[in-house]
């Protein structure tokens, strides 16, 4: 007969660890706020500032998690309430973008909030036995990984409705590749040690092109309703497919969460739809938190800014601990950006636009200068030339994660 067991309650114990969650959700919504501000480059910064953070190395750890986690929820606002194009330019925004320039902005809030948090509630019990899964095959795809991104890309380029979206998007790969081909590998000397290249990479080819557009656009239009018009079952299965493609980018490098909601959203019936692809990239976004999380005890490897930051406190991998502290913040994330995302959507309404978007881009120019110096700013200008290929020619940004996905295609 097996021994009971005991379960022992520390009350003093529990109430620093969710002290350490809270702190760490109050740090991921500022930073998931901030336009521009990736992931990554807000984790390298945490971990310059952890090594003098007093604390029990596993709460400190807690908190970096919370603080990742709710990152991917708030991220959602300015990506939505900044960079809104005109009326007349809506057939190249973003499935976000179109719907606050529908009014349904709070709508769009709500559908990434559900989301992300449905994809946190899925990705916990999936967790144990995708990864097994995964781990089993993990072998074979390291292996065989030049040819796997190769699909993977040659997968997105066929999937553009149009001959023209089809060229526009091999073009727009091409030119990714070569940018992260030369980019990637340097090391420039910065004010901020934190994460090297990628931030201007980043803004320059999926910031700035929108914010470009938006200066001469009207702005957020006034928002109407809250409610959500899509059915719970299509919002909890896209959630849920959103989880399981979140597993693909927690164990396979270079594929984005962007790059998992189109897989998604060709699977999901009625997927292709804006309020599909929010959902959806919602969901893959937060649930690579979790599947990363797993990948870094099965195989050894962070694949998460957060996590590489994660390894640094040192702090030991007590999962149960761990998932409890993300789903924690999973819960706090969802009410914070349903609250504060109407806020800020409705701030960003009563204010001058093509200032707004001036003072991002210029925003977005001061952040590649902090983390990549003198040659961040020539990375941020090549980056937003080739980021403006995709509006032009009318096909899916998501083909520019090329940038990644080309040079470890390669070998390089």
């Amino acid at each position: 007969m097996p021994a009971p067991i005991e379960v022992v309650s520390e009350p003093a114990v529990t109430l620093q660890l969710l002290g350490w969650v809270l702190a760490g959700s109050l740090l991921g919504c500022c930073s998931g706020l901030v336009p521009g501000l990736h992931a990554n480059n807000f984790a390298f910064l945490l971990a310059g500032v952890v090594p003098s953070v007093p604390g029990p190395p596993l709460f400190v750890g807690c908190a970096m998690l919370a603080a990742g986690v709710v990152h991917t929820f708030l991220n959602a606002v300015p990506a939505m309430a900044l960079g809104v194009p005109d009326a007349e330019m809506a057939v190249t925004a973003l499935p976000g973008h179109r719907l606050v320039l529908e009014g349904r902005g709070y709508e769009a809030i709500r559908l990434s909030a559900l989301g992300s948090l449905l994809a946190v509630l899925a990705a916990v019990p999936l967790a144990l036995p995708v990864t097994a899964v995964v781990t089993a095959a993990y072998p074979t795809v390291r292996t065989h990984l030049s040819l796997v991104l190769a699909m993977v890309a040659v997968a997105l380029i066929a999937s553009e409705p149009t001959r023209r979206g089809r060229i526009g998007g091999l073009v727009s790969f091409a030119l990714a590749t070569a940018l992260g081909a030369v980019a990637l590998n340097l090391s420039p000397d910065a004010p901020l040690e934190a994460g090297g290249t990628l931030a201007p990479l980043f803004a320059g080819l999926f910031g700035a092109p929108v914010l470009i557009d938006a200066v001469r656009g009207g702005g957020v239009p006034r928002q109407e309703g809250t409610t959500v018009t899509t059915s719970r079952r299509f919002v909890g299965a896209t959630a849920v497919a959103g989880a399981l493609a979140g597993a693909v980018v927690g164990y396979l490098p270079g594929i984005s969460a962007a790059i998992a909601a189109v897989a998604v959203l060709a699977v999901v019936p009625n997927g292709a739809s804006d309020r599909g692809y929010v959902v959806a990239t919602s969901g893959v976004d937060t649930s690579n938190t979790i599947f990363a999380l797993f990948a870094l005890v099965a195989i050894g490897q962070p694949r998460t800014g957060v996590l590489v930051a994660f390894e640094g406190t040192a702090a030991p991998l007590e999962l149960p601990i761990l998932l409890a502290a993300v789903v924690l913040a999973g819960l706090g994330g969802f009410v914070a950006v349903i609250v504060l995302g109407d806020a800020y959507l409705d701030a960003v309404g009563q204010l001058s636009y093509w200032k707004i978007s001036v003072a991002v881009l210029a925003a977005l120019l001061a952040l590649s200068y902090l983390f990549t110096g003198i040659l961040g700013i020539a990375i941020f200008a090549v980056a937003t030339a080739i980021g403006m290929v995709p509006v032009r020619v009318r096909c899916r940004r998501v083909h520019l994660m090329g940038v990644l996905i080309g040079p470890l295609m390669l070998g390089l």
